[in-house]
């Protein structure tokens, strides 16, 4: 009784396995592809929010050039103290500078009587991002309402 085995070829796991595999790949490389245009949009919103932010810082710095000129100015036109303060009393001390529709830039200065005409005029006070309070949030719940069926 010579039984001969015969060699039989099961296809149905390998089959299973590389569907699988392909399934896998093809569902991480959707979820790469997903990730990698959410961060191109998070860089791009970055890329905006500080072109902006250094755009308002050149125009304060603009700014703080022009009252060091004036200041300057005033000191040399005006040969004691009482006349340079009086001289200055109408310069303001604070500036705004819009960085977006909800955020500016606020540049405060302190103005101070120099010893010489090197001597600084200003201490910069704050120089900080301010956003505005008239924001209108959202603190409603979002429900479904269902009427009673009676």
């Amino acid at each position: 009784m010579d039984r001969k085995r015969e060699f039989t070829m099961n296809i149905g796991l390998p089959s299973i396995m590389l569907i699988f595999v392909v399934l896998c790949l093809i569902s991480f490389g959707v979820l790469s592809l997903v990730s990698a245009n959410a961060d191109r949009k998070l860089s791009q919103k970055v890329l905006e929010r500080s072109a902006a932010y250094y755009g308002a810082c050149n125009l304060a710095e603009e700014k703080l050039c022009e009252m060091d000129t004036a200041l300057k100015k005033a000191y040399q036109e005006n040969p004691d103290r009482a006349a340079y303060v009086s001289a200055i009393s109408a310069l303001p001390t604070t500036f705004t500078f819009e960085i977006s529709e909800i955020q500016y830039l606020e540049v405060t200065l302190s103005y101070l009587y120099p010893q010489s005409i090197e001597g600084p005029f200003y201490v910069l006070q704050s120089w900080k991002v301010v956003t505005n309070d008239d924001l209108d949030y959202d603190t409603g719940l979002h429900l479904i309402e269902i009427e009673d069926i009676e």
